[in-house]
C-alpha cells in the first residue's frame, strides 16, 4: 500500500522536473513557432488563390514560356531576341545581375583592402585621402553614386567621332568603352584548357608551399609561380596550335565606331558606384580587423628583422583576416542587392529584365517570387562560400 501511495507523487515530480528542462521546453517552443508559420504561411497562399480567382486573373508559371516581345541592350551571354522566351530574357537578367555582383566584388575588395591598409598609413597624405575617402562614399546613398557616374562622368564624355584613344587600340566615349574582340579559331580551347591547367597548378603549388613552410620554416615563391603557371600554359597551347585567337579591333569611323566589343554606360556607371560604394565600407573593416591585431605581433616581427610591408603582408593581415571575413560577407551581399538599383539607370539586370515582363503579362505575384527566389539562392551560395573561407582561417587548435 506505501508503494501505491508513492507512484502518483513520483509522476507528478516526473512531470514538473520535465516542464522545468530547459532543453524540453526548447523542444516546444519550436514545434509552437513550426506551426504558427506554417499556418500562416498556409493562410496567405489560399487567400491569394482565392483573390487571383476572384479577380478571374490567371496564375502558374506556364507564361514563362511565351514570347517576350521587348529587346534587350546588353545580352553578352546568350543570344537573345524579341522572339525569346521569357524565361531566356529573365536568364539574360539574371547573368547580368551575377555579373555585376562577382567584379563589383573583386574591385570592391581590393580597393577597400588598399584604402583600409592606407587609413594606418605613417604618410600623413595618403592616410588624410584614405579617409576623406571613406567619409565621402560611405555617407552618400548608392544610387547617387550611380547617377554620379552615370550623369556626371560617362555622360558628359566625347562623342563617338572625338573618341578618347587609350593603349590597346581601345576607345572611350559616351556610348561606352570599346575594346578589340578576340575571335577564337579551331584549337583556341586548348588554351582555355590551360588556363584551367594553371589554375589548379597553382593550388596545388600553393598547398605544397604552405606545408613547406610549415615543416622547414622557407618561404617558396607562390606568387610568380602561380603567373607563370596561368600565364604560360595558354601562351604555350597557343604557339603549339600556331596561335588560333585573332582580334578584331576597333575602328573610328565618321560617326561611331566599328568593330570590337563594347562596353555600355550603364554597366560601367553600375560597376563603378557599386564598387567605389562598397569599398568605402570594406575599408573600414579592414581597418578594424588590422586594429584588432595585438601591437605585440608587429613589434615582434620588427625585432626579429622584418620590415614594415612583409610585416604587414605576412603577419598583421593573416590574422587580421580572421576578424574581416565575417562582416566582409554582409558587404558583399549588400553589393549583390544593390545591383537591383540598375534599372534606375536602364541596365538589363534581373529587376529591370522582370519588371518588363511584369507590365506584359501582369503576373506580379510569379516576378515577384522569381525575384525573390534568385537574390536568396545568390545570398545564401555567397554565405556558404564566405562561411567556409571563414573556417579555413579559422586558428585550428592543437
Amino acid at each position: 500500500m506505501a508503494s501505491q501511495d508513492i507512484t502518483p507523487v513520483g509522476r507528478d515530480s516526473a512531470k514538473a522536473s520535465l516542464l522545468y528542462d530547459p532543453k524540453f521546453r526548447g523542444y516546444i517552443f519550436q514545434a509552437v513557432t513550426v506551426l504558427v508559420i506554417a499556418g500562416l504561411v498556409y493562410w496567405i497562399v489560399n487567400n491569394t488563390i482565392a483573390n487571383l480567382q476572384r479577380a478571374n486573373l490567371a496564375s502558374g508559371f506556364g507564361f514563362l514560356d511565351g514570347r517576350a516581345g521587348f529587346d534587350i541592350s546588353s545580352s553578352p551571354y546568350l543570344s537573345y531576341t524579341s522572339d525569346s522566351t521569357f524565361i531566356k530574357a529573365l536568364s539574360v537578367g539574371i547573368l547580368n545581375t551575377l555579373t555585376v555582383a562577382v567584379v563589383g566584388i573583386i574591385t570592391a575588395t581590393i580597393i577597400g583592402f588598399i584604402v583600409g591598409i592606407g587609413r594606418l598609413s605613417h604618410n600623413w597624405l595618403i592616410r588624410k585621402l584614405c579617409t576623406v575617402y571613406v567619409e565621402v562614399f560611405r555617407n552618400i546613398p548608392p544610387l547617387l553614386v550611380i547617377f554620379f557616374w552615370y550623369l556626371g562622368v560617362l555622360s558628359v564624355l566625347p562623342q563617338a567621332r572625338e573618341s578618347i584613344k587609350l593603349p590597346f587600340s581601345t576607345f572611350l566615349n559616351n556610348r561606352g568603352l570599346f575594346f578589340p574582340a578576340p575571335v577564337f579559331g579551331e584549337g583556341a580551347w586548348l588554351a582555355a584548357a590551360g588556363l584551367v591547367a594553371g589554375i589548379v597548378g597553382t593550388f596545388l603549388v600553393r598547398r605544397w608551399a604552405y606545408k613547406r613552410q610549415m615543416a622547414t620554416g622557407q618561404q617558396f615563391p607562390v606568387g610568380l609561380t602561380a603567373l607563370g603557371l596561368i600565364l604560360g600554359l595558354p601562351l604555350l597551347a597557343l604557339i603549339v596550335k600556331g596561335f588560333p585567337i585573332s582580334f578584331d579591333y576597333p575602328v573610328l569611323g565618321a560617326f561611331n565606331l566599328r568593330g570590337g566589343t563594347l562596353i555600355g554606360p550603364e554597366f560601367m556607371s553600375l560597376y563603378l558606384a557599386l564598387s567605389f560604394y562598397t569599398a568605402s565600407f570594406i575599408a573600414e573593416i579592414v581597418r578594424a580587423g588590422i586594429r584588432g591585431v595585438g601591437k605585440g605581433q608587429s613589434e615582434a616581427s620588427h625585432a626579429l628583422g622584418l620590415r614594415a610591408g612583409p610585416t604587414t603582408r605576412l603577419v598583421v593581415v593573416p590574422q587580421a583576416m580572421r576578424i574581416i571575413i565575417p562582416p566582409l560577407t554582409s558587404q558583399y551581399l549588400n553589393l549583390t542587392k544593390n545591383s537591383s538599383l540598375a534599372v534606375a539607370i536602364g541596365y538589363p539586370d534581373l529587376v529591370a529584365v522582370g519588371g518588363t515582363i511584369l507590365n506584359q503579362t501582369g503576373r506580379s505575384i510569379e516576378v515577384v517570387a522569381i525575384w525573390m527566389v534568385v537574390y536568396l539562392s545568390i545570398s545564401l551560395l555567397t554565405s556558404i562560400f564566405m562561411n567556409w573561407v571563414n573556417a579555413k582561417m579559422a586558428l585550428v587548435e592543437r
